[in-house]
């Protein structure tokens, strides 16, 4: 279940909050911003304890995407779809189903301003029913023409991304010896602890399933309890699971020298950044360091380049780390405050629409 927070600032395009008339689930799909492109961003399935914190976490994670595309250089603006699951509801067979043609409905309601994938608790099999409803979709599986899972290429931009945070951290991006907490196994957090593994660092791992403790054991992880994962001293400590764990209580008791993970909006609070500075905690921005598996989903559906060569613009991830680093160390603020100036730049860079002139017949306008 997701952390209940407060409605964050609203200035979105446009969100459709619609109770599918399928499944009977509150769906929420937010544009944040077209201003660079069609927006992309996956749908996500979680449990939330009231509807409104659906739309909360629709709404902050959409506005992330627009960060996220505009720092990643992707021609994409920002959005993201939630399917909202009551506490102790289980989402199989025909429901499922139904929910995602529902999902799909809901996403064309924008008309191609928004492209939704898979996220947490949703992949390439759910995307093929969307396609059902709607060509407003990608990452669907490789079989069925698609890009596939993008959670290998997350990991990837990840793990360079912890590169380049142990290389101003230690002066090294080598992960020999290193230790790095991951905190969440999923598809994600998962692929991340096995590179890093063969990377040769060291693990401690934790999630809230305990099954994942045989992952554990095969990458020789220690496992710790959930929610004492903050205490042990590392490297690096990579939320790799929901938002908001990195509240003003953990903070305070973190033991790790930097925190660069691929969970999306980990900070509880946005003056979060502040506080792990002046504590001397190195912060990768999130929306920076888990952009691999959108720049890829968004490239290979515009068939920008051959496999190889995506994947190397994936990989510099850690370059694009490295940038906001420098950028931050320049202007004297912190890595969020300067990641968020690099974003606001490029979005401010997009000539303004021209407004057609008094009397004139409105026109149709193509949509990518």
């Amino acid at each position: 279940m997701t952390t209940a927070l407060p409605l964050p600032a609203y200035d979105h395009e446009r969100v459709e909050v619609v109770t599918g008339r399928r499944s009977g689930l509150v769906v929420v799909v937010a544009l944040h911003s077209s201003a660079l492109g069609s927006a992309i961003g996956g749908a996500r399935v979680w449990t939330y304890p009231r509807w409104g914190d659906a739309l909360g976490d629709a709404l902050r994670l959409s506005a992330a995407m627009t960060r996220k595309n505009a720092v990643a250089g992707l021609d994409s603006g920002g959005g993201k779809s939630v399917i909202a699951l009551e506490p102790g509801t289980r989402l199989d067979g025909d429901r499922r189903r139904a929910a995602f043609l529902d999902l799909g409905d809901a996403v064309d309601l924008l008309g191609g301003l928004y492209r939704t994938a898979e996220d947490v608790g949703s992949g390439t099999a759910d995307m093929l029913v969307v396609r059902e409803r709607t060509e407003h979709v990608v990452g669907l599986p490789t079989g069925a023409g698609g890009a596939g899972d993008p959670s290998g290429a997350t990991s990837l931009g990840v793990l360079e991304s912890i590169r380049a945070t142990l290389e101003r951290v230690t002066g090294s991006p080598d992960l020999a010896g290193r230790h790095v907490v991951v905190a969440g196994l999923g598809h994600v957090g998962g692929q991340l602890a096995a590179r890093l593994h063969r990377a040769g660092a060291r693990l401690t791992v934790t999630d809230i399933d305990p099954a994942k403790q045989g992952l554990a054991r095969e990458l020789g992880a220690t496992w710790v309890e959930p929610g004492t994962e903050h205490l042990v001293p590392a490297d690096v400590f990579a939320p790799a699971g929901v938002g908001g764990v990195l509240t003003g209580e953990v903070i305070d008791t973190l033991a790790a020298a930097a925190v660069c993970g691929p969970a999306n909006n980990p900070l509880a609070d946005h003056d979060g950044a502040a506080r792990l500075a002046a504590r001397g905690i190195l912060y990768a921005p999130d929306f920076v360091v888990n952009a691999g598996g959108v720049i890829y989903l968004d490239l290979e559906s515009k068939r920008l380049g051959t496999h190889d060569e995506i994947m190397a613009r994936v990989a510099g991830v850690g370059d694009t780390v490295r940038g906001v680093f420098d950028a931050a160390e320049r202007r004297g603020v912190t890595p969020l405050e300067a990641a968020d100036g690099l974003a606001a730049d490029r979005l401010a860079a997009v000539p303004a629409p021209v407004a057609p002139p008094a009397g004139a017949a409105p026109t149709a306008v193509p949509v990518a």
